[in-house]
């Protein structure tokens, strides 16, 4: 087989049990998306070359993580001079930085972000501390609207994602438009702070000048040391717990699905992705759902667990819009009313430490 015939990476799957990572070439056939991986420390075949649909060839690139048969991969290297010549791109990750002003507006922000051919690869829903926000603003200081950028910041939760794509941080800072809200409404009328910013404060959301800068400011909110990060934003009262599944995510779906939640008058007060063992196929998103008074059931809101008969009996449930099949129903919802705080807790609280 020609060197044209398939891309070369080596990667690595970190085994909990014997608490250690294992190393794997792992080949790829794009003719027809088959794959195939081999143990490098045992010499020995360990996935003969299979058909693999959900891995598709824009996944493939040195830093990403990818899942192959539930099997959680990170490519570590490109296998060969060839695949890095052939594969080796300009893919950077950058911060994408929702202000307390939008966040009413986040679904459809998530919307624009996927649509613009970025794949968000961290989220989480937090709260600064005024410290968090002084380290963030730092070369803000000697500003005379300093202050008030610091209380506007803190003033509510944020909520702070790392996106990947070509030149991300440029093309970033493009979708952003003008700092000033009116100007992009005048200079850049497809922006995003044309569309969702009041003013040069207010202006939606935030993105580094340079790659050098967007490294500095996802290690704040996403440390690389595993440390924490500033605190979710759960409130961990009269709450329940809705997962975007990861079928859901892969198929940018989620920001149509919270842009539902929102739209339907539910308050989604905590979110983060998550890579969890039991929805092994991807990342999902879990989210504390706030039901307001008088009491919306969320559970009805998601719909029967079968997309089939949700698009028949309650046609306008989010199982009945997004979801494909009894497996793949878009959303897993709290069934039980006493269940919300635990599920909530396991998200926010058990794995968020």
């Amino acid at each position: 087989m020609s060197q044209d015939d398939r891309f070369a990476f080596t990667a690595e799957w970190y085994d909990a049990n014997a608490s250690l990572f294992r190393r794997y070439e792992l080949l790829y056939y794009p003719k027809d998306g088959s794959v195939e991986m081999y143990d490098v420390k045992n010499h020995r075949t360990f996935l003969k070359r299979t058909k693999y649909e959900s891995l598709h060839l824009e996944d493939l690139f040195v830093g990403n993580k990818i899942t192959v048969f539930s099997r959680h991969l990170s490519l570590v290297d490109y296998g060969d001079q060839y695949t890095a010549r052939k594969l080796g791109s300009r893919k950077e990750r950058t911060l994408a930085l929702i202000k307390p002003d939008a966040m009413p507006k986040i679904g459809e922000l998530i919307d624009t972000i996927i649509n613009a051919g970025f794949t968000i690869t961290k989220a989480k829903m937090m709260v600064l501390s005024r410290k968090e926000a002084a380290d963030f603003y730092i070369d803000h200081q000697s500003k005379p609207f300093y202050n008030e950028l610091l209380q506007f910041i803190t003033s509510g939760p944020i909520l702070a994602m790392e996106i990947l794509g070509d030149d991300a941080v440029c093309k970033w800072k493009t979708l952003l438009g003008p700092a000033s809200s009116s100007v992009a409404q005048t200079d850049a009328l497809d922006s995003i702070r044309a569309n969702f910013g009041h003013d040069g404060l207010r202006n939606a959301a935030h993105g580094p000048d340079s790659v050098a800068s967007a490294a500095q400011e996802l290690e704040l909110f996403f440390p690389s040391s595993g440390g924490r990060g500033p605190v979710n934003s759960a409130k961990f009262t009269n709450c329940t717990c809705c997962i975007i599944k990861p079928h859901a995510v892969n198929e940018g779906l989620a920001g149509k699905i919270i842009k539902a939640i929102i739209s339907e008058g539910f308050q989604i007060s905590a979110l983060q992705m998550e890579m969890v063992t039991e929805l092994c196929s991807g990342p999902c998103i879990a989210m504390e759902i706030i039901q307001r008074e008088p009491p919306k059931v969320f559970r009805d809101f998601c719909g029967p667990s079968d997309p089939e008969i949700a698009r028949h009996l309650r046609p306008g449930t989010l199982r009945a819009v997004f979801g494909k099949n009894k497996i793949q129903n878009a959303v897993h919802c709290t069934d039980l009313p006493e269940d919300g705080l635990l599920e909530v807790q396991y998200f926010f609280k058990i794995l968020d430490s």
